[in-house]
Order: C-alpha cells, then sequence, then structure tokens
C-alpha cells in the first residue's frame, strides 16, 4: 500500500524464509558427512552383537579414505540418526465442522488440523459457486451469549472450535470491513482518540499511523470514554479507558493516566473482542454500540465477560479494530497482502481457472471496412454503452411489432432483478440495518428490497460514513412502458439492473456511488 508498510512487511517475510525446515517435531539439515552402508546380513539369522560390531568396524576400515562424501539427497526421508530405514509418515487426522449460512442451512466439511479461516472460506466459496472477492468470513457465533467475530485468516479453525460450546457454530459470510482500515487508516482511527494524533496536532501522515500499530517496537495508545457493565448487576459506569499493546486499562480517578490510578482490565493475548448482537434491553445498555472482550479459555460464564458500550459507531469501531492491531500486529498485514500475491490456488483443494479466450477478450469497431482493436479505455467504454443503448432500441422496436417471447419484456424489467444477489425481497427495514452491519459498515454497501409502503416501489438501503440511510424507488410510466426513477423522474430506467448498474459507475443524487452488494449465500 505504501513503501513504510512494504518495507515492514518485506522484513517479517526475511524472518520466515530463513527458518529451518521441520519434519516431525525435528529440524533438518543436509548431511555432509558420509552416506549410511548397507549392512549384508540376512535378517533371518540371528547376529550376536558383538560380532556385528566387530563387522562394522571391518568395513569402516575397508574404505578408501579418498573417497568423496555423498551428501544424501534425501534427508527428510531419513530418521534424525540419518540411517536408512524410512520413518513412518504422520498423517494429520481429519475434523468435522459445520458451517451454516444466512438462511440457516448448514454444509458439513472434513478439514485437517492445520487448516486455516481462509482456506476454510476459499473452500466454501468454491463449493457453493461463489465469486472469491476475498471478502468472504467465517463468524464465530455464540447465540447463548448473543456475541460474535470474524475469525481472522491465519486462525486454525479446528484450534478455535475446541473453545466453543456445543451451541455455538460457525457462520459463513461476507465482512467487506475486515481489511477496510488498511486503505482508509484515518476513518477508523479519529485524532482524539489516538495518543500520538494529539502530540503531532493531527499532520501525522497515515502510513505512519498504521505503521505505529504494526511495529511491535512503538507505543501506540487508544484513550477515550466507555461504558463498563458492573459484573452480577445490570449497572452501567463511565470510566476513561486506555488501549495499549499490554492490555485495556481504567483510571480509578478520572482521565489520570498515572499508574496508580490505572487498573488492568483485560490482557490482549489471551482475549478476543466480540460484537454483542443482542439489542440494549437484554443487558440494559445505554447505548446500542455494545462490544464485549471475552477471555479465550471462558466458554459460558457470563461473569468473566467484559461488557463494554461506545458511544456512537465510529468509536466502537477504533475501539475494535485498534484491539486487532495490536494482538496480531503484521500478521493483519500479511493476510491483507496474501491474497494480491498468491498465484496458485489453496494445495487442500483445486478452483477452476479462466479460459485463455475469456482472458483476451478485446474491444472492437467494425464501423469501417476493416475491425480494429480499441485500445483506448474511454473509446471502449462509450462504444460498449452505444452497443447497449443500440440493443435496447432494438428490443423496443420488436416489443412495439410484437415480440417473439413468451414472457413480455415488460413483465420482465418487473421481475428480472429478483435474480441478482443485491435483491433480498420483502424485508423489512430493520432486518435491512442488520445485513448492513454484519457485513461491515463500509461505504457503498447496498441492497435493494420491496417497499412495505408502497407495494410498486423499492427501496435502495445504502450505508456511508458508516450511517445508513434509505431511498425510495417509485414507478412511473411513459409511452405505456413502465419505468423506475430514484429522483423524482430525471432519471428512468427500464428495469433495476440498469438502476443499480448506472449508479455503480455515478454518483447522482446519492452520497456516494453503489460498491459493494450485501449478498447472502445458500449453502
Amino acid at each position: 500500500m505504501n513503501s513504510s508498510l512494504e518495507s515492514l512487511y518485506s522484513s517479517c517475510n526475511t524472518h520466515t524464509e530463513t527458518a529451518p525446515l521441520l519434519h516431525n517435531s525435528h529440524v533438518h539439515t543436509p548431511h555432509h558427512g558420509h552416506a549410511p552402508h548397507r549392512q549384508r546380513l540376512c535378517r533371518s539369522q540371528p547376529v550376536h552383537i558383538n560380532a556385528f560390531m566387530r563387522l562394522q568396524e571391518e568395513q569402516q576400515q575397508c574404505r578408501p579414505s579418498s573417497l568423496p562424501a555423498v551428501i544424501n539427497p534425501f534427508p527428510e526421508l531419513c530418521t534424525p540418526t540419518g540411517s536408512p530405514i524410512l520413518s513412518l509418515i504422520h498423517t494429520t487426522d481429519n475434523h468435522i465442522i459445520k458451517v451454516y449460512s444466512e438462511d440457516g442451512a448448514g454444509k458439513v466439511v472434513e478439514v485437517p488440523a492445520d487448516m486455516r479461516a481462509r482456506d476454510v472460506c476459499q473452500l466454501l466459496v468454491y463449493k457453493s459457486h461463489c465469486l472469491d472477492d476475498n471478502s468472504w468470513s467465517l463468524v464465530e457465533h455464540h447465540p447463548l451469549l448473543g456475541l460474535e467475530r470474524c475469525l481472522e485468516d491465519h486462525e486454525l479453525v479446528v484450534q478455535v472450535q475446541a473453545s466453543m460450546t456445543s451451541d455455538s457454530k460457525f457462520l459463513f459470510r461476507k465482512n467487506y470491513a475486515k481489511y477496510e482500515f488498511f486503505r482508509n487508516p484515518l476513518n477508523f482511527f479519529p485524532e482524539q482518540m489516538v495518543a500520538w494524533c494529539q502530540v503531532s496536532n493531527g499532520s501525522i501522515p497515515q502510513s505512519q499511523l498504521l505503521q505505529n500499530f504494526l511495529n511491535s517496537s512503538s507505543c501506540p495508545e487508544v484513550q477515550g470514554f466507555l461504558y463498563l457493565k458492573e459484573s452480577g448487576r445490570k449497572s452501567w459506569k463511565r470510566l476513561s479507558m486506555f488501549l495499549r499493546r499490554s492490555g485495556l486499562y481504567y483510571s480509578t480517578k478520572g482521565s489520570s493516566k498515572e499508574p496508580r490510578h490505572l487498573q488492568l482490565l483485560s490482557d490482549l493475548e489471551d482475549s478476543s473482542v466480540f460484537t454483542v448482537t443482542t439489542g440494549r434491553k437484554l443487558h440494559n445498555a445505554p447505548t446500542d454500540y455494545q462490544f464485549c472482550i471475552k477471555p479465550s479459555k471462558v466458554r459460558s460464564e457470563c461473569k468473566e465477560l467484559r461488557m463494554l458500550c461506545a458511544e456512537d459507531e465510529q468509536s466502537r469501531t477504533c475501539w475494535m479494530t485498534a484491539f486487532r492491531l495490536l494482538k496480531y500486529g503484521i500478521l493483519l498485514y500479511q493476510n491483507y497482502k496474501s491474497p494480491q500475491q498468491r498465484k496458485s490456488p489453496v494445495s487442500h483443494f483445486s478452483t477452476p481457472v479462466r479460459s485463455v479466450s475469456e482472458n483476451s477478450l478485446v474491444a472492437m469497431d467494425f464501423s469501417g471496412r476493416t475491425g480494429r482493436v480499441i485500445e483506448n479505455p474511454l473509446e471502449a467504454q462509450s462504444a460498449a454503452v452505444e452497443e447497449g443503448q443500440t440493443w435496447r432500441k432494438r428490443g423496443h422496436r420488436m416489443n412495439a411489432l410484437g415480440s417473439p417471447s413468451l414472457l413480455h419484456p415488460s413483465s420482465l424489467s418487473s421481475v428480472i432483478h429478483r435474480t441478482q444477489l443485491w435483491f433480498h425481497g420483502r424485508i423489512i427495514r430493520e432486518e435491512s440495518h442488520k445485513m448492513i452491519m454484519q457485513q461491515g459498515q463500509v461505504d457503498g454497501l447496498f441492497l435493494l428490497r420491496d417497499s412495505q409502503s408502497n407495494p410498486k416501489a423499492f427501496v435502495l438501503t445504502l450505508c456511508h460514513h458508516q450511517k445508513i440511510r434509505h431511498f425510495q424507488i417509485l414507478p412511473c410510466e411513459e409511452e405505456g412502458q413502465m419505468l423506475f426513477s430514484l429522483d423524482d423522474g430525471s432519471t428512468k430506467f427500464t428495469d433495476l439492473i440498469h438502476l443499480v448498474e448506472f449508479y455503480q459507475l455515478n454518483r447522482g443524487v446519492l452520497p456516494c456511488k453503489l460498491k459493494h452488494p450485501c449478498t447472502a449465500v445458500a449453502l
């Protein structure tokens, strides 16, 4: 993303590449001594130990010392003592996990013990025929506690499952905000909450902002006020808190940062941060922006949970993102860069590749006597738009003359959007809010649904600056054809697919372009 982060990332890769090869819990180095000798003994006959040792000494004396030492070309096939007897191959036991989708359907997957969360997501994407855009996540969900969190890509799924209860489960869904803070860090870390931003008066560049979190030698600090739920009660207390590499602290005397006034609330090493999915009424929370710090060893004991509540969505996102960065550090950046550098599929399974002809498609212009390749991207885009308008006019003429299709075009335009992943039918307003929040409140995340107030209208639900807004799409009739408009008839479209494609390229009356469709996959 930038030179400072790339240098930090490359230095970590240098240490990992020079690590010795481990096999069967032993470090192997190439054998530079003499190759082991074959013992010409009949194994069916007993041999006395003294006679066997004498035979070894004679063979060592008979060997010429001038012969060069033969390096064993396959040291990994030998035991640590260097004997020619092959060691037994220890196969990893596979484990069974069950992953659920948003509609409640589950899929049983058999995975090895060393399979990461990213690999499981790619396996489910391949089996479900989804688009792999590196935004899919595996979610650890605890329905009884009302907690959930997205697994980091490097976490071992079997290891996480071992710490879950029988009522807990894995969910498979998209999370566009998983690495969004690497692209727009200033949106995630307000200046008043980060300690060094106050010292530098907000002049610190965003690359240096992330480098301070990723570099283990630096001492970043996130500070602010949080509500803490008192143990065994439903009352909350507003405290000044400080998040450091050593843990989360709260001050016993106002906003004092003196060591004698700081009390450790939770460490980062053996804990994970979760989002609270239940409403504020269950815990009598002061706001809707709850999150929880759960120790890894705790399964269902509510007394060990640290229930916290922020004053707004931006501060909650800042606390949770800083918790992940301070806990995992450079591992998160490696996870973020890994899909961009990966050129081969995951070794656990094979994925289909695109054909050569599909990758070599180019824009052509056949208006003259001979065709030519359109190399200018702007010209190619305008040619595609012009061709689409030509086909649309041809469809209108066929409609006037009588279309041979069994389904009338006007009726087709009113139902064709139901096949799109971004359309979710008759869901209520609260359900659309929940889906947007679950898949990451990033700019441009959207979905379309049926309107509850007007049966002929639709609603566009869009996220911008971590706020969810709704825009009504009204139908209008022009020359006997049903059209759809988002801006009171100024811009009209024949169907909702054309409307979405337009606002993906143009902002129009919306606060931002449509970027990320809120989708739900059926396993």
